[in-house]
């Protein structure tokens, strides 16, 4: 059986990304998407068709990218369609039997609006307001064609359900353990995460703003078009001597700096899942993260703290665990193993053959 997977973008590489590419690898599937401009951060073996470029102006990359998928034809080439990302169900019309694995519903559209809204100049704001008024209709008729949803988190089903009224059973997102070691329990800590506003990176600053005696290194990017140009030149400004900012980086580069630093960081807002948590556990080392959505499912006792989202609760977590990060090395590596990429392939190729089987397909 020939699977395609359609993803929107690979514009910077984050837990999306790594996600299709090990469930590319997993199933042997081809990966149809748009820009492919961050693949070389990453060792990918996936044949990988890109559509063309999308048009680097927010909103218009989202549109562009959704009327390259609404044009795309690949139903001779392919058997079975998994789709990924947001825009990239414009192409489930025609090609089926297909399944959405959903990282979340369009946040922009539902429940971040009014976040993306207000960070937006006069004119900006009047635009984003129209694309979204006139996007989010397609968005709901394009569900309407998908066979079956997967999600990444009970979050996530939870926001299918609410905005979209369909059911989803949950795969957690896969790591690879085999790949992530404990070098030492150096002197910083680790902030891995696109720069988008919806991360809360400016809490994280102003914490370390606090710890003169504690280091941040922040890692990460965002994708031209993507709303965030403007949030990452303000929250990059004027950095604490303590926080460094050094972009994205390599697979290999990540790895070592998850081996090295004392601990992990991290404050998106009611997450959608949270792979970089696990990847810090699968390291050894514990994490702070703030008490909501996808964290809640993957941190537990042991492997950190789950604290409110404000800068004191935060300075108070990290000092209790510089103290003695070494303490949570095991608890780390074992929550990280419940997610390891071979439980992952059992749990969606047995998601596949019901949806195949029933289809009666092949």
């Amino acid at each position: 059986m020939k699977v395609a997977i359609f993803h929107d973008y690979f514009g910077t590489i984050g837990g999306g990304e790594k996600t299709v590419l090990a469930l590319a690898d997993m199933v042997q599937a081809d990966i149809i998407t748009t820009d492919a401009d961050a693949l070389s951060q990453l060792n990918a073996r996936t044949l990988v068709y890109s559509l063309g470029n999308t048009i680097k102006i927010t909103p218009l990359k989202q549109i562009s990218a959704s009327i390259h998928f609404s044009l795309a034809d690949f139903c001779e080439k392919y058997d079975f369609f998994i789709f990924t990302g947001n825009w990239t169900i414009h192409a489930a019309r025609i090609h089926k039997p297909n399944l959405w694995y959903c990282f979340t519903p369009v946040r922009a559209f539902y429940d971040l609006y009014a976040l993306y809204s207000s960070r937006q100049k006069l004119f900006p704001r009047a635009f984003f307001t129209l694309w979204t008024s006139v996007h989010r209709p397609l968005n709901q008729r394009a569900i309407q064609h998908l066979e079956a949803i997967v999600s990444i988190s009970h979050v996530v089903s939870g926001r299918v359900k609410r905005y979209y009224n369909r059911d989803s059973s949950v795969i957690y997102p896969p790591i690879d353990n085999s790949k992530y070691r404990c070098i030492e329990y150096g002197d910083f800590w680790l902030s891995v995460n696109r720069i988008y506003p919806e991360k809360r990176i400016e809490l994280q600053i102003e914490a370390f703003r606090k710890l003169p005696e504690e280091n941040l290194v922040i890692v990460g990017g965002y994708a031209k078009g993507d709303h965030s140009k403007r949030y990452a030149q303000t929250v990059l400004k004027n950095l604490p001597p303590n926080v460094k900012y050094i972009g994205g980086v390599s697979e290999s580069d990540l790895i070592s700096l998850y081996a090295r630093c004392k601990g992990h960081v991290t404050t998106a807002i009611n997450e959608d899942y949270g792979l970089t948590p696990l990847e810090s556990m699968a390291s050894g080392k514990p994490v702070v993260a703030v008490n909501e959505g996808g964290y809640r499912e993957t941190i537990v006792d042991g492997t950190g703290l789950l604290v409110n989202a404000d800068v004191q609760s935060l300075v108070s977590a990290i000092k209790i665990i510089s103290k003695n990060p070494s303490q949570y090395q095991q608890a780390c590596i074992r929550q990280a193993a419940k997610f390891d990429v071979n439980l992952f392939k059992d749990k969606f190729n047995k998601v596949l053959k019901n949806i195949i089987e029933k289809k009666s397909c092949f």
